[in-house]
């Protein structure tokens, strides 16, 4: 084989590090690594490499254009973690742009670090105030009182307040969930124990919503499914990793304040705001999600529209089906349907829909509340609960495997142009 010319390399190089940076971003956005694999590979056949081969690893990618030649490594870990939504949405029109050819592979990777290096769409105040919008979200999800409502929008504007200063530090990003957590559990058992409040660990789950790995969850079952054993099963440890921490802070002030840990257990209070309130929670929090995650522009009515889809699956699911199959059902319903809005002019890519989604479907509430009950010593309803969330976890999985080949089936039956 004749060895290519001075050109040639260089094009070789630009491709080769353009396919580098856009697959830490798709890794960094949360994609699965199957579905990362496979897009690389018809970008890398547009632009004249039609043998790549593509590996993603926990913490780096491995590229090869041809059999036989050199590999190149590139760590993802320089990313600094995951990207908002609007970080997310640029990178998956830049990964369309590609798939057409439409971009020089040199300005591609200008374009990644451009994105990586975007400032938030809201200034500090919004994005509080958005993690207080979303943390009453959740609660209204959650059936919560008028009271926990209040504190849980409060203590949302105080996590919303430790994540900006801790985003400052790398250093203090690892102990940020247990510092939340126990300040959150800490100062409501306090005042429950004045007689202000009465306690609910599902209006102290609200606020602490933004730390709850559910797509990481959900996305390890994903490339488990899809035999990326490896990611999968980091993601897997990362996931139970973040809710042991959060756990740990709970019962940690609740050890401190003196009160047993059993006082805050799942229940449903008596003064609930009202029926309607779950389905007022989508909304809510939609619009807490659009200013934490600085949603894309023009995207907030699709967000809402995608977040009540998983939900009126996962209550219909819920009564057909019963509760630990209600995942699976919101899970296909809402995938199908980001993966349309995906097909609008003015959508949102898919995983920018659907990510916060989990929210609503993933045992974030549920597994969070059966490790502190189990840790608390309360081994019998802790054990129901994390069997619960991991049957639950493993039908939104499942709901999402099935999903896009369903969505996949409808465009074809429709006969939709791609």
């Amino acid at each position: 084989m004749a060895e290519p010319t001075m050109s040639g390399r260089q094009r070789i190089r630009d491709l080769r590090q353009f396919l580098l940076y856009l697959g830490s971003a798709m890794t960094a956005a949360g994609e699965a690594v199957n579905q990362i694999e496979e897009r690389l590979c018809r970008v890398a056949a547009v632009y004249g490499a039609p043998d790549a081969r593509v590996s993603v690893l926990p913490t780096y990618l491995v590229v090869a254009l041809e059999p036989g030649r050199s590999a190149t490594l590139e760590p993802t870990r320089q990313l600094r973690g995951s990207l908002r939504l609007d970080q997310t949405a640029a990178v998956y029109d830049l990964l369309k742009a590609a798939e057409r050819g439409e971009v020089a592979p040199a300005d591609g990777s200008r374009r990644i670090s451009e994105i990586v290096a975007m400032t938030p769409r809201f200034r500090p105040v919004a994005q509080v105030a958005g993690h207080a919008v979303l943390a009453g979200g959740i609660c209204l999800i959650l059936e919560a009182s008028w009271t926990d409502l209040l504190l849980s929008a409060l203590f949302g504007a105080l996590v919303g307040t430790f994540k900006l200063i801790g985003a400052r530090w790398t250093s203090v990003q690892m102990i940020m969930p247990v510092t939340a957590a126990f300040s959150v559990t800490a100062s409501t058992l306090l005042l429950a124990g004045t007689g202000w409040a009465e306690v609910d660990l599902r209006a102290l789950v609200a606020p602490l919503a933004t730390f709850l790995p559910g797509a990481m969850l959900t996305m390890a079952v994903v490339e488990v499914s899809a035999a990326a054993l490896v990611t999968g099963s980091s993601r897997l440890v990362a996931g139970i990793l973040q809710l042991l921490l959060l756990a740990f802070g709970i019962i940690g002030a609740a050890q401190l304040v003196g009160l047993p840990p059993a006082v805050a257990a799942a229940v449903v209070p008596p003064d609930a705001v009202n029926v309607w309130a779950p389905w007022f929670g989508p909304l809510v929090m939609g619009l807490g999600t659009y200013l934490v995650q600085s949603g894309p522009r023009r995207t907030l009515g699709w967000l809402c529209l995608v977040l009540y889809a998983g939900w009126i699956g996962q209550y219909l699911g819920d009564l057909v089906l019963g509760s630990y199959l209600s995942g699976f059902c919101g899970a296909v319903l809402l995938t199908v349907v980001a993966y349309l809005v995906e097909r609008r002019p003015s959508g949102p890519p898919a995983l920018v829909s659907f990510l916060p989604g989990f929210w609503l479907l993933v045992p974030g509430a549920l597994s969070l509340i059966g490790m502190t009950e189990y840790l608390s010593r309360n081994e019998v309803r802790g054990a129901e609960d994390l069997l619960g969330a991991t049957t639950s976890m493993v039908a939104v999985a499942l709901g999402v495997l099935c999903g896009h080949p369903l969505y996949r089936a409808l465009v074809k039956s429709l006969r939709l142009a791609p």
